[in-house]
């Protein structure tokens, strides 16, 4: 059974930071795709950053310059480097494994901005 595990969540200040890491049972190399989701209170789940298999990395338009998505194939891997906080940007992350015939979630971390 494949599983995601995200770590790193937290309660931090505006204009803070911190790093979410999606350890993988799978091997991330293999999947098209690998990627940070969010949901806030109320709202649909949404794409915060997605790095493919080759490196090729695209974000939600509103994080980027804020986010970094990175990965570390031996480790199997992915990471979220979040700076500069806001509390807009409280929500549950989620890491998602994809491919054209599979599609993996982790069970997210929560991530608290208080301003």
């Amino acid at each position: 059974q494949v599983q995601l595990v995200e770590s790193g969540g937290g309660l931090v200040q505006a204009g803070g930071s911190l790093r979410l890491s999606c350890a993988a049972s799978l091997n991330i190399f293999s999947m098209n795709h690998m990627g940070w989701y969010r949901q806030a209170p109320g709202k649909q789940r949404e794409l915060v950053a997605r790095i493919t298999r080759g490196g090729s990395t695209n974000y939600a338009d509103s994080l980027k310059g804020r986010f970094t998505i990175s990965r570390d194939n031996a480790k199997n891997t992915v990471y979220l480097q979040m700076n500069n906080l806001k509390p807009d940007d409280t929500a549950v992350y989620y890491c998602n494994a994809y491919d054209l015939r599979h599609d993996y979630w982790g069970q997210g971390t929560q991530v608290t901005v208080s301003s």
